[in-house]
């Protein structure tokens, strides 16, 4: 398997110019719906740690449990997700999730206006919204070929993560603010509004839905294995998922201790507190803009190689200067920086599943994709939580950073073999 252009497209005549994304009606009502849900999802990301870290006096390993949370869903049920997608009517598994992400949700404040709000009612919002989640996005990433055309994916993947990007910007800052003025549990409201406005925009999406046939005798166990040996003997996918699983492994290592470390340990703001997921998301949006860009300079290969090394490296000097003081805004710059770097993996990584995989194939290569890559961060989050509590908070970070530096190394195998074929 070569490492394709992202550039090569079908040749398209003047007189018969595509319209632009937007134009297209289904397209902007997912691509409206997403971005009004992550919007609310940037709030949610300060918000739902900060509950636990504040009201209710979580220890580092009990935060790094609610991360672990947080992904479980992904570990548990990511494989016989993709089979049942693929069985599925996919955009009403998108409608349905969205809805049930807006119920757990609204349960926090209701739950914390009648003082009964607890950490395990807080671990079991965030395991549900983990298997909300991941049905919504194995189906919303296997939906979106069935809206655009196979040349323009990229394109339309570029646009959904830049219009993540910059809500993210926006979000956790917002929501610092949104804490401080009328507290995190009331500020978790704003995510379950906005679970309920995608689900009315994806309801009004105009592309017929059908249920996708099933092969005749296909039991469960034998369509997620199909999934996985499609994934195990493809060498570009099986590099891309490798890769993907390994970052986000070590990532969530510091992560899940990020917040413990600002809010708990430097006692900052939620304000303050925001800023760095802010920096994150504007360099993020960055990245996005950059993505073919670079691809067209490097090569795929080499530059999928070079974004997950780059942002590695950035990520790892970024942890020294995690301190209450003016060091904080190098802090901010180079994760920032970091994910400028890393957003040319993470888009590639989506628009090559979905160009190499056959389409009745997509939700279980995306469930298996899903159940490495994200189930490994509920692993990844425990162990952070572990040693921030027996070692100390600034350890998990600093193992984190220096085992993300570990996943180009399945890049470069595969680069490699290549070249060698």
């Amino acid at each position: 398997m070569v490492f394709a252009d992202m550039t090569t497209t079908s040749p398209v005549r003047p007189s018969s110019r595509p319209p632009r994304l937007h134009r297209l009606p289904d397209f902007r009502r997912l691509w409206i719906g997403d971005t009004v849900s992550q919007a609310g999802t940037a709030v949610t990301v300060l918000a739902l740690p900060l509950v636990a870290i504040g009201p209710l006096h979580a220890s580092p390993f009990q935060a790094g449990l609610l991360v672990t949370c947080e992904f479980l869903g992904f570990l548990l049920l990511g494989l016989p997700a993709g089979a049942w997608v693929d069985r599925m009517r996919r955009r009403r598994v998108m409608i349905v999730g969205d809805l049930g992400r807006a119920v757990l949700l609204a349960s926090l404040p209701v739950a914390a206006w009648l003082g009964v709000l607890t950490l395990p009612q807080l671990y079991g919002v965030a395991f549900g919204l983990s298997v909300c989640t991941a049905f919504f996005d194995i189906a919303y990433q296997s939906h979106l070929p069935e809206l655009v055309d196979e040349d323009r994916l990229v394109e339309a993947n570029v646009a959904l993560e830049a219009s993540r990007t910059v809500t993210a910007a926006g979000g956790p800052g917002a929501g610092g603010a949104l804490v401080a003025a009328v507290t995190a549990p009331v500020a978790l409201a704003v995510d379950a509004v906005s679970y309920l406005v995608s689900a009315l925009l994806l309801s009004r999406i105009r592309r017929p839905d059908p249920r996708p046939a099933r092969a005749a005798g296909a039991g469960l166990r034998e369509e997620i294995a199909e999934g996985l040996r499609f994934v195990a003997r493809d060498r570009l996918l099986r590099a891309l998922t490798l890769a993907a699983t390994i970052s986000n492994a070590c990532g969530t290592v510091g992560a899940s201790m990020l917040l413990v470390l600002l809010a708990g340990d430097l006692g900052m703001s939620p304000f303050l507190c925001g800023l760095v997921f802010t920096a994150e998301a504007l360099g993020g949006f960055l990245g996005s803009l950059l993505v073919t860009r670079v691809a067209v300079r490097l090569g795929e290969g080499r530059a999928m190689i070079a974004s997950v090394a780059v942002s590695g490296v950035l990520w790892l000097f970024a942890v020294p200067f995690f301190h209450a003081d003016a060091r904080y805004a190098v802090a901010c710059l180079l994760q920032g920086l970091g994910w400028t770097a890393f957003m040319t993996f993470k888009i590639s990584a989506v628009s090559l599943r979905q160009r190499l995989t056959p389409a009745p194939l997509l939700g279980r290569v995306n469930a298996t994709f899903r159940f490495l890559a994200w189930g490994s961060m509920p692993l990844g989050a425990l162990a952070g939580g572990l040693v921030g509590q027996y070692a100390s908070v600034r350890a998990a970070l600093w193992t984190g950073a220096v085992g993300e530096l570990l996943a180009v190394v399945p890049l470069v195998v595969a680069v490699r073999r290549r070249r060698e074929t």
